[in-house]
């Protein structure tokens, strides 16, 4: 297996990095890996993480809901109940940052709920989606075929005015090449919408090495507000708004609290969780995850 060590900051190339905590793949491997920060822009990174061709083997997990839509376990069964929920939000979100219809492209589309209710709604749509299983659901419960990678760098430029990433751009192994493509792919008033975690939230600090969006070794990086803005002005992208994801705080702190505990603390994570949200709502860029909205 080939794995790759940093030397320089995936995002801004510095060498002011270094190691911060272990934490552990609870997902499929039980492997540790080492997570370090970079000083200048925040973003903390994964070390030592399988390379591309390497990695598939750490997503072999039926718990993977975004890739089998499995409702097993109670939690599941909360995360599907709110998905239907948040699916609305995000298409109100596009429409209301873009236009009522027009030319979507989601970027590790999942089982393609998203895009359906976009196509529903009258959007064309287009989606790619690295797992085979995946798009094998897409196709059964949405009638959607979606693309697999190499598409995303064969597509022609200026052919959409909305491209989405709904907690992927953390998964990405060549992650400026795919940023000056997702531009390129915009329309002149396009915009991108990014979904990622956030270290700097209250769940991530009361959980520290169990935070469940660490999940290493999927998660190559793991951004903040600053980092992002960092990311997108070295490819002459605007940040031009950020949006608070309110029910990530309780989805990870359930997990993490199973990771911790070695079981699911509900009441223990209810409470992180609102703690989380509450503090993030006197300061935004504390949220558990936020969606990042940039144009050209």
């Amino acid at each position: 297996m080939s794995r790759i060590h940093y030397t320089h900051c995936p995002v801004c190339n510095s060498t002011k990095i270094n190691p911060l905590l272990t934490v552990k793949d609870y997902s499929v491997s039980n492997e540790d890996f080492v997570i370090w920060q970079c000083a200048d822009c925040t973003l903390r990174f994964t070390q030592d993480v399988p390379d591309e061709d390497s990695i598939g083997p750490y997503y072999a997990s039926q718990d993977y809901i975004s890739h089998s839509n499995t409702d097993k376990g109670l939690l599941n069964k909360l995360y599907q109940r709110v998905r239907k929920f948040t699916l609305e939000q995000k298409a109100k979100l596009v429409i209301e940052n873009t236009k009522s219809t027009g030319s979507i492209l989601d970027v590790g589309a999942g089982i393609g709920a998203f895009l359906s209710v976009m196509k529903e709604k009258g959007w064309q749509a287009k989606g790619i989606e690295p797992d085979e299983g995946a798009r094998k659901n897409a196709e059964q419960l949405f009638h959607l075929k979606l693309e697999e990678p190499s598409v995303l760098f064969q597509l022609a430029p200026k052919g959409y005015d909305a491209v989405t990433l709904w907690h992927v751009l953390e998964h990405v192994h060549d992650l400026h090449n795919y940023v000056e493509q997702l531009k390129n792919l915009l329309t002149g008033e396009g915009k991108i919408f990014i979904a990622v975690p956030n270290y700097t939230s209250g769940d991530a600090e009361a959980y520290r090495r169990y935070w469940a969006a660490y999940d290493v070794p999927r998660h190559l990086y793991h951004f903040t507000p600053k980092a992002i803005e960092k990311l997108v002005s070295l490819h002459g992208l605007k940040l031009v708004a950020k949006k608070p994801m309110w029910f990530d705080a309780f989805y990870i702190s359930l997990l993490s609290s199973k990771y911790r505990n070695g079981k699911t603390s509900w009441a223990g994570a209810g409470w992180n969780g609102l703690r989380s949200n509450l503090s993030a709502f006197a300061n935004k860029d504390k949220c558990s995850s936020i969606i990042y909205i940039i144009s050209k």
